[in-house]
């Protein structure tokens, strides 16, 4: 296949139309048959064998002195067309993999009554005992249990932190959570021997930062009178973006005001290392001053305890994964590996990738890229329910829908996590 035809076909696949495809590649879609998928997955791995050739021919002609900028643009050009058939890949996955989360295939409605009710305010403002179900002192309501459920499936959708880490749901307001220090003391005896006490083991508490993230679609009064719209449908796709924007950076970055406290924010030297009962997250350095090295990918692999590998993986942004595409073992090898199966993510070192574009840049001192099992190291935390306030006054002749979610998260345990870190080798 010509690199003409291949990004032909990522744009169609992208564009989800089949239309201006040429004849012979196939538009893949959520949607799509196993046929199709199996094509991508094919299109992707013919794109790396076309990476690695051209990348060895680059390094060759660097070895030899020669000319190498007409290569090096190519490889470049093959690399980004590999880069967006992988995303392509990958969000089919996740696609996949909410639709199936979601229950789709016209399961009852649990809520039916709740349900009519609210989208009859949202309508036209009108209010009515059944929704009332789950208001508090606060005012508002609370949303219907299948479009809260939609939210949260289109949040994991588009929210790296939420397809991997660990999520809890509270219904107060805040979460904390005990961590055993140890200290409990035992000894051998005989028979008859006296038995002193022992040491007894130390408690310690973790309160994890939470706030409350919202949206604030509009819509003329005259839609909601005329247009047959799916309001459910019309509000979660307003609110989903922003909320998951929002959550993707405090997940990561979160400095804990108004806000959840970042995982990043857990690395050694930074604003929380001293936060949690078990410390700081360890950060490895990558082996040089300004990038990353094979070395530096093996040591931050090994350096996490093995009890700790069965789930691991990496998580990093795409500019990163540009980079370790190129990285070599001693034997000429790939570290980095595309999708041989639908529904299966690159790999790094044999672990899986996960893409996540708030991760930092690979520049001297930042934390590149995360390792580890994610569902033992950060938890996320949500406070039950979205609620929504109908305003017809604020914005008139619109209707705005002031949504809101209190969400928290934090370091639940250093030890399944590794960081690497850009800087020289230690």
């Amino acid at each position: 296949m010509s690199k003409k035809l291949l990004i032909a076909a990522l744009a169609a696949t992208l564009a989800g139309t089949a239309g201006a495809v040429p004849r012979g590649i196939v538009a893949v879609r959520a949607d799509s048959g196993p046929g199709d998928v199996k094509a991508l997955v094919e299109s992707v791995n013919r794109a790396f064998e076309q990476f690695k050739a051209e990348h060895t021919k680059q390094l060759d002609a660097v070895k030899a002195g020669l000319p190498a900028a007409d290569i090096t643009a190519k490889v470049e050009k093959i690399g980004a067309d590999l880069d967006a058939f992988q995303k392509a890949l990958d969000e089919h996955s996740i696609k996949m993999a909410a639709l199936e989360m979601g229950g789709a295939g016209g399961t009852k409605l649990r809520d039916a009554e709740y349900t009519d009710a609210f989208k009859a305010h949202v309508k036209k403002g009108e209010i009515n005992a059944a929704l009332n179900k789950g208001a508090d002192e606060q005012g508002g309501y609370l949303t219907p249990v299948e479009w809260d459920r939609s939210i949260t499936n289109k949040l994991v959708l588009i929210s790296p932190m939420r397809q991997i880490c660990q999520v809890q749901s509270v219904s107060k307001n805040g979460f904390s959570k005990l961590f055993n220090m140890g200290g409990t003391a035992s000894g051998w005896v005989g028979e008859t021997d006296e038995r002193p006490q022992t040491g007894t083991g130390t408690l310690k508490s973790l309160a994890f930062a939470s706030g409350e993230i919202y949206a604030n679609p509009a819509a003329t009064q005259q839609i909601l009178d005329d247009a047959e719209i799916d309001l459910e449908a019309w509000l979660a796709n307003e609110v989903q973006t922003e909320f998951a924007k929002q959550e993707g950076t405090a997940f990561l970055a979160g400095d804990g005001a108004n806000k959840p406290n970042g995982l990043l924010t857990y690395v050694t030297g930074g604003a929380n290392a001293a936060a949690h009962p078990f410390g700081a997250i360890n950060a490895v350095n990558s082996g040089a001053a300004a990038a990353i090295t094979s070395d530096g990918v093996i040591d931050v692999v090994y350096d996490l305890p093995s009890a700790f590998t069965g789930n691991a993986r990496w998580a990093m942004n795409r500019n990163t994964q540009r980079l370790v595409r190129k990285l070599k073992d001693g034997q000429g090898n790939y570290l980095w590996q595309p999708s041989y199966v639908a529904g299966q993510p690159a790999t790094l070192a044999g672990y899986p990738i996960t893409e996540m574009p708030d991760m930092p840049d690979a520049a001297a001192n930042a934390i590149a890229a995360l390792f580890g099992d994610f569902q033992q190291a950060y938890l996320i935390v949500d406070r039950i329910g979205v609620r929504v306030l109908r305003d017809p006054y604020t914005a008139k002749p619109y209707v705005l829908f002031y949504t809101t979610k209190r969400v928290g998260g934090g370091l639940l345990n250093p030890q399944p996590m590794r960081a690497m870190k850009i800087a020289v080798a230690a």
